[in-house]
């Protein structure tokens, strides 16, 4: 079993937590009881990056080295880390089953960050993986494995968001419906499978975070008959971005123009669920990127009231120039956007894993 590999009841918060949330929502309120009663205070939101190699040549948080380098960027460090991880590892017709990642969960924890860890039912890149299609998923298949994989989590025992098989609805990934052999309503029963096993083996320290992808082509798998039911959900998330004036790209989108859309199709679906953006970038071809991430950081906490996380894909990926550093004025706004208040840094290595867990204070 390959250790480790890269990718290819209520909470209970600490007491300095509570005074620093409280303090943010003070501080972003509005001078009179007048303004207050027509424009709430903005949400505090988590906010974190998926960080890539080109700090260090290794992914954060295998090394810390690289979050150090982007906290440099940031001038603040972050409440969430993201990184991810396939079920299995493949060359040819040999795989080996990835256990549970404890090393960079626990570096994240470490850290003050919360660890946001997206898991895969496949190995490698591709949507034609036979050996991974949801029905061997629903049939039991893998189930030895995900029990280990749920129990390391319970002996692991902090709390870490899981964002299963994101992106279902597109057509990208091999677990999406309508490709590797998948059929309709087989999303929800392997999401189903795997939530129930987690469940009983008692790793209740994971929440699960249902991650379709922004409907950029308005035609993607509706996503109502994706949705595993509220009972296996725990977060909302959407992933979108700005491709720029670029080969495949619609042209340059503003924050709105990207989001708003799919954000207002996941609300009618689960309107009491949180939400999170798990993957949000701009390029820097064919406008200001700088003024984009102004306009994420501003709007998101008092115009999109469900998010309550944010996280900045700072990877190199597709050609893209999708990190803050892709220019000094993209750097310098993100800094300055971020450095409010309402955006909490890494505060969170004591956070007690009793069950989901929840968006700062309302």
């Amino acid at each position: 079993m390959k250790s480790e590999t890269r990718p290819g009841p209520n909470r209970f918060w600490p007491a300095g937590l509570a005074v620093v949330a409280l303090l943010a929502l003070a501080l972003s309120a509005p001078a009179s009881a007048a303004s207050a009663s027509k424009r709430p205070p903005p949400n505090p939101l988590y906010w974190g990056a998926q960080i890539g190699t080109q700090f260090t040549g290794e992914q954060a948080p295998w090394d810390m080295g690289a979050v150090g380098a982007f906290e440099g960027l940031t001038q603040k460090p972050p409440s969430l880390i993201s990184f991810s991880s396939p079920l299995a590892e493949c060359e040819g017709d040999v795989c080996v089953l990835n256990s549970f990642p404890t090393t960079p969960l626990e570096n994240a924890r470490q850290h003050g960050s919360i660890p946001f860890f997206s898991w895969n039912s496949a190995s490698g890149d591709g949507a034609v993986q036979p050996a991974f299609r949801l029905a061997r998923i629903i049939d039991g298949t893998y189930d030895a494995h995900i029990r280990a994989f749920a129990e390391k989590s319970d002996e692991w025992g902090h709390p870490y968001f899981l964002r299963f098989n994101w992106e279902m609805n597109g057509f990208w990934f091999p677990w999406s419906e309508g490709v590797n052999g998948n059929k309709s309503g087989e999303f929800v029963a392997a999401w189903r499978h795997v939530h129930d096993i987690f469940v009983a083996s008692g790793a209740t320290n994971a929440t699960w975070v249902w991650c379709p992808n922004i409907d950029f082509t308005r035609n993607l798998v509706p996503l109502k008959g994706l949705y595993p039911g509220k009972d296996y959900v725990d977060w909302t998330c959407l992933d979108g971005f700005n491709w720029g004036k670029t080969a495949n790209s619609v042209g340059w989108q503003n924050f709105n123009q990207v989001f708003h859309s799919t954000y207002k199709r996941v609300l009618k679906i689960a309107p009491e669920k949180p939400m999170v953006l798990a993957e949000v970038a701009s390029d820097d071809r064919g406008g200001s990127k700088a003024a984009w991430i102004h306009n994420l950081l501003r709007i998101v906490p008092s115009k999109y009231r469900h998010v309550r996380g944010l996280i900045w894909y700072e990877e190199k990926d597709q050609g893209m120039h999708w990190p803050i550093e892709s220019s000094p004025a993209a750097t310098k706004a993100f800094a300055k956007g971020i450095a409010r208040r309402v955006y909490l840094p890494n505060q969170f290595s004591e956070l007690t894993a009793l069950g989901p867990i929840h968006p700062l204070p309302w």
